[in-house]
Order: C-alpha cells, then sequence, then structure tokens
C-alpha cells in the first residue's frame, strides 16, 4: 500500500502522473525510445517543454499578459541570485519570513544593496511581519508567498509601485491569487509540481534589460527566453513529470478545484492540532500555512509513542525541521484528503493512550 507521503520535498505526487511517467522511461510516445534518450531537439522533446510552459501561464491565468514560462536548472537557489543579476540595479527590497528568503538576501547582497523591510526572525520565524514600507526607489521588492519550514503563509501581496518577484516554491498552483500582481515567480518543481531537477520561472517580459551589467549567459533570463527555454540542454524528465502534473491539475478543474481541497485537508489537521491537548501549533494562527502544518508535542515525553504511531500507520516523513523540532505535515496538492485524516486518528489515538 501506497504511503500517507507528507514529505517537505520532494514532494507528493498523483500517482496516475507517477504511472504516465514511468511508462515514458521505458518507451515515450510510442518511439521504441525513452524519454530519457530522446533528443532534445526532437520534435517530441521540444512539444513537452512547450506544453509545459503553455499550461503553466494558463493554470496561473496569466495568458496574453505579457508573461512567458522557462523551466530552468539549479533550483530555487540558483534562483535567488539570477533574480538580482538581473533585476539589481542600486537596491533592492527584501521582507524576510525565513531561511529562503535570508538565503535570497545573502546573495542579493552579492550584487547591491539589500534592504531588508521587515522580519520575523525575533520569533525564530513563527510570523509574516504586517507593518512595513517598501522604498519607492527600490528597483524591485522580493517576497517568499509560503515558508516551509516554519510553517507560515503570506496571505495578503502588497501593492508596490516596483516590480515584485516572489519566491513560490512550497505553494505554486495551491490557491487562488491575482498572480499578475507579480513580475517574476519562481518556484523549484519539487515543492508543489513535480520532482527535483527543474525550476519554473514566470516572468513579465518588460521587467527585463534595466540592468547595466553583463550578465553571464547561463545566469541571463533574456536568453533563456530568447531560445524558448532550451538555450541548454534543458532536464527533460522532471519537465515532463511537471507537464503531466499541470495537466491532472487543469484536469481537475485548475487552482480554484485544487484550493478547496486544500483548504479541507489543513481544516482536519489545524483543528485536530488546536483540539488536541497534546499539541501545539508552531506558527501564528493568522499565518498558517495550508501546505505546511508545523506542530509541536506538549510533552516530549511522549515522541516514541507518537512516532511509533504514525509510522505504523504508514504515515512518512513527519519529522519537523532541525530550526523548528517537533513535526510538519506538508499537504501539498496530490496528497489526499485520507492521508491528512490518518494523521488526524494517529494524533488521537495518542491521546487515548497518554491523554
Amino acid at each position: 500500500m501506497k504511503k500517507h507521503n507528507f514529505s517537505a520535498g520532494p514532494c507528493v505526487l498523483p500517482q496516475e502522473v507517477m504511472k504516465k511517467a514511468s511508462e515514458a522511461i521505458l518507451n515515450f510516445n510510442g518511439l521504441d525510445l525513452s524519454l530519457i534518450e530522446i533528443s532534445h531537439r526532437s520534435k517530441d522533446a521540444i512539444e513537452v517543454m512547450e506544453t509545459a510552459r503553455s499550461l503553466a501561464i494558463e493554470l496561473l491565468g496569466l495568458e496574453g499578459k505579457g508573461y512567458k514560462a522557462l523551466f530552468l536548472q539549479g533550483g530555487a537557489s540558483l534562483q535567488f541570485l539570477m533574480v538580482a543579476y538581473n533585476l539589481l540595479e542600486k537596491k533592492a527590497a527584501y521582507l524576510n519570513t525565513g531561511t529562503w528568503s535570508s538565503k535570497a538576501i545573502k546573495e542579493a547582497k552579492i550584487m547591491g544593496e539589500v534592504v531588508e523591510v521587515a522580519s520575523s526572525k525575533d520569533a525564530n520565524f513563527n510570523y509574516i511581519p504586517k507593518s512595513y514600507s517598501i522604498p519607492e526607489d527600490a528597483d524591485y521588492f522580493h517576497i517568499t508567498s509560503n515558508n516551509t519550514i516554519f510553517g507560515t503563509q503570506i496571505k495578503e501581496f502588497p501593492d508596490t509601485g516596483i516590480p515584485m518577484a516572489c519566491d513560490m516554491s512550497s505553494d505554486i498552483f495551491s490557491r487562488q491569487l491575482d498572480f499578475s500582481k507579480f513580475d517574476l515567480i519562481y518556484a523549484g518543481a519539487q515543492k508543489n509540481m513535480g520532482p527535483s531537477g527543474t525550476t519554473l520561472v514566470v516572468i513579465r517580459e518588460d521587467i527585463l534589460g534595466k540592468v547595466s551589467r553583463t550578465i553571464p549567459s547561463m545566469l541571463d533570463y533574456k536568453a533563456h527566453l530568447d531560445k524558448d527555454s532550451m538555450f541548454n540542454t534543458p532536464p527533460v524528465f522532471a519537465v515532463y513529470v511537471s507537464m503531466l502534473t499541470l495537466q491532472w491539475l487543469k484536469d481537475l478543474g485548475g487552482i480554484p478545484a485544487i484550493e478547496k481541497l486544500n483548504r479541507e485537508k489543513a481544516a482536519l489537521v489545524y483543528g485536530e492540532i488546536d483540539r488536541n491537548p497534546l499539541f501545539k501549533g508552531f506558527a501564528a494562527v493568522e499565518d498558517r500555512s495550508p501546505m505546511n502544518a508545523t506542530f509541536n508535542l506538549v510533552n516530549e515525553a511522549h515522541k516514541d509513542t507518537f512516532d511509533t504511531l504514525w509510522k505504523e500507520a504508514g504515515i512518512n516523513n513527519l519529522n519537523g525541521h532541525r530550526s523548528v523540532g517537533g513535526y510538519r505535515a506538508s499537504m501539498y496538492n496530490a496528497l489526499s484528503v485520507e492521508s491528512a485524516k490518518v494523521l488526524v486518528e494517529v494524533m488521537q489515538q495518542l491521546e487515548k493512550k497518554v491523554g
């Protein structure tokens, strides 16, 4: 039986996607060749890339609005640098809400001045700062929509007079937003979209070409756009699985349909965290992430018992990040409501045993 996979990444994927992907490894499109051995310049491989790019723009509601999608390599970690390389001329503004935004700030400082408009580091990033001012003369504002490690999510995004870049690695395609508020979105596929190995970048083309520095080709968004995301050999398999996942999401009813399911899963798990006297949530209630529920035992003496219970129930990877401790239930798009119910049942079993 398939385990209930609460891994924070690589993520749980739909079973039908896994089946199609495994078939493509053996024989892709009836070619009697594997997907991973055909030329990336072949018609079949180019079709995969173009379909994936098109689906991303369609699902985000950005068709006809001047945006293009890229599938690049290097993970979100490379995007921390690429964003600054392409957009930072004099100074940039960043909101610091966790480990990944801290890393993004570190990379941006290599390229120029960085203004940290606010930070929640004072409380180990368990909340989202609400009151801050964004310098009007900044080249761009960078924000992280969801913080995987700490289990927080930004619910409302500011209106800015400058370009806004957003790291959406752990909640892309999970909820309805006005995605046209963002001028650049990037997301590592392995959190909510596919396997590790590729990163989705969605960019409004007219924000490029504003910096005076010479940008190395591999770090230049324009170079990748000019070659339709095929400047270098792409990670074809990772893009293909992402394409299948995006098609699965479209067939399901798109982002509105998956948001409904995500809210249901989150309500089940957070409801039990708040009801059960043996557990306490880590993130501020108003900032809780539907993607990553972080929680701790009130009494660590129950840890061994709880760990045994959830492992026996077929739950995978529930341990929290070392920065927070405790537990983290990552409930990405493909995680079933049934898996969330199993976790709740295990939490209730612990209460019956020791409560």
